[in-house]
């Protein structure tokens, strides 16, 4: 392991065991330097990578701090509200509405088995964590499944509105993940730097009958979120292809 990567290491342990909190100050580089017995463009290494990845906040003329811890979410069988699954890690959360609008399926019809010309109802929603944006989300609802969703419903929760409002039952979704670098776009929707990275999200939500009731593509700041994943096995031996 090289000396920054263990540097980085000593210190990411810390965090994550909470010796370290939100709001400490960290040793200056000097004090790392001679606790490491390295050189000043080592640490500076270390620590600079711990702040790409959303751990330290480094303020000019008064030092290195540890940041915020970043906002946890499920990628398991869940529909419990962002408000919520935020909620119980001690921050206030907010969807914001930025454009709902009825248009064609076009390139989505064969997503959901529709005529191009099929009404399909797109939600684009900014949500946040303590005023922090934290992800950026366009949805695509069949206009039949769920007619007229409004701002009310889209800045409370839509899985909420489909099996509350609409008695439309989400029994499951696929959801496939990477890594992206944020555009011009998509930066300035975040507040975020061009050329960050993002985790991008791309869901299908099916109904009881497996139907495809909701597609979403969402961009989340890499610096302030993660994602925890919990697998359920039947009582038997785990495959052990899933490890």
């Amino acid at each position: 392991m090289s000396k920054h990567a263990m540097i980085k290491e000593t210190i990411l342990k810390k965090i994550k065991s909470g010796e370290y909190q939100p709001g400490d100050r960290l040793q200056t580089e000097k004090e790392l330097c001679v606790q490491f017995d390295v050189s000043r463009t080592t640490v500076r290494i270390a620590l600079e990578q711990l702040e790409k990845e959303g751990y330290l906040d480094r303020v000019r003329g008064r030092g290195t701090f540890i940041a915020e811890r970043k906002v946890t979410q499920a990628l398991t069988q869940t529909v419990k509200r962002y408000s919520d699954q935020v909620a119980v890690q001690g921050k206030t959360a907010e969807n914001q509405l930025i454009d709902l609008q009825v248009i064609p399926a076009d390139s989505l019809a064969v997503h959901f088995k529709l005529e191009p010309s099929a009404p399909v109802q797109k939600v684009e929603r900014i949500r946040r964590a303590n005023m922090h944006i934290t992800q950026y989300e366009v949805s695509y609802i069949p206009w039949d499944a769920a007619p007229g969703i409004t701002k009310e419903d889209a800045e409370y929760s839509l899985y909420s509105t489909l099996q509350e409002k609409y008695k439309v039952p989400v029994t499951r979704t696929v959801e496939h993940v990477e890594i992206i670098l944020a555009d011009d776009r998509i930066a300035g929707l975040l507040d975020y730097d061009v050329g960050a990275p993002c985790f991008y999200i791309e869901t299908t939500t099916y109904s009881s009958s497996d139907r495809v009731i909701e597609y979403s593509h969402s961009y989340f700041r890499g610096d302030i979120t993660n994602f925890t994943i919990e697998r359920h096995y039947g009582g038997g031996e785990a495959d052990e292809s899933n490890h």
